[in-house]
């Protein structure tokens, strides 16, 4: 199942995709313009995440960022809603850099939501091919994420990340 919006402009349509592959899970993939351990390292530096991962269309403002990322380390990230401050956080299951990070996500009442996500080569060095695997708790949990939009993968954010990887890719030797 296909949960892009219409809207979203094709190059993002094109490039970010997101399916339903059963109850429980959801896989997003995308190509990121940059070699994988940039890519891992923009994931796993709370100074370089905080610069892509809050889409600049949400209005949010991202208050804290902090990352251990590290087998047993956590992250958390507070965002000023306007009104209560709201916070993600989890912690990190697995680090295999620059392959691999596994994390939980436990802010949730309904359960634990395990994210998988991949850093693979793609087309020579300078490209990585991201695969996300959102394990939900339950059915019900991804129904309901999937109908509030609460999903945490918008193509706005990896398009930042994009912008971001540009920016350091031109300032850093390969």
């Amino acid at each position: 199942m296909d949960t892009r919006n219409a809207a979203e402009a094709t190059s993002t349509q094109d490039r970010t995709m997101i399916e339903r592959t059963s109850e429980q899970d959801l896989i997003v993939s995308r190509t990121i313009e940059g070699r994988p351990a940039l890519v891992f390292e923009a994931w796993t530096d709370a100074e370089l995440f905080r610069q892509w991962w809050v889409p600049k269309s949400f209005g949010l403002n991202l208050l804290s960022c902090e990352i251990d990322a590290r087998v047993g380390g956590g992250y958390r990230l507070t965002f000023d809603t306007g009104a209560e401050p709201m916070a993600f956080f989890g912690r990190y299951l697995e680090v295999a850099p620059p392959a691999r990070l596994v994390w939980t996500n436990e802010e949730d009442e309904g359960g634990t939501v395990v994210t998988t996500v991949t850093f693979e080569v793609d087309q020579g060095q300078e490209r990585t091919r991201l695969v996300i695997h959102d394990r939900y708790p339950s059915k019900e949990a991804l129904d309901e994420a999937m109908a509030s939009g609460a999903m945490n993968w918008n193509p706005e954010t990896f398009d930042q990340l994009d912008e971001l990887l540009a920016r350091l890719g031109s300032s850093t030797p390969r």
